[in-house]
């Protein structure tokens, strides 16, 4: 019987890199860190989220060929792969507390649709939408 979601992956193209962007700067924790041959699995998870992991996976063996792979690098330099939303208490609060600690907004916070939301990326190209909850 399935129990619902517990990991979702986003291709980085440096894990190391990945890992010090989500833990220093947006505050995840690591949650796993393992390695078989070439293989890294890496999870972090937000503090407040302790049953939900974020893989930050390179694309690659064994999930894809190395064609697949080269064609998923292509995308994710693009800042091509879909966004990944990060709901916050306070946008403008986040949005300062993160761009003081080197976060690169690509929009910052606006009021709309009765919220307040703003945009960035990881040093990888993902996009985050970062919506303040209501």
């Amino acid at each position: 019987m399935s129990e619902g979601v517990n990991v979702v992956g986003v291709y980085v193209r440096d894990q190391d890199e990945a890992l010090k962007f989500y833990v220093e700067k947006l505050g995840f924790k690591v949650h796993t860190d393992a390695r078989n041959g070439d293989y890294r699995w890496l999870t972090v998870q937000h503090p407040d989220q302790p049953s939900f992991q974020l893989g930050l996976f390179r694309p690659g063996p064994p999930t894809m060929d190395e064609a697949a792979a080269q064609a998923a690098q292509e995308l994710l330099a693009k800042g091509a792969m879909p966004p990944l939303v990060l709901a916050v208490a306070d946008c403008r609060a986040a949005h300062a507390r993160m761009a003081a600690a080197g976060v690169e907004f690509t929009q910052d916070p606006v009021e709309r649709y009765g919220a307040v939301d703003a945009s960035f990326r990881d040093p990888s190209g993902n996009g985050w939408k970062m919506i303040e909850g209501r």
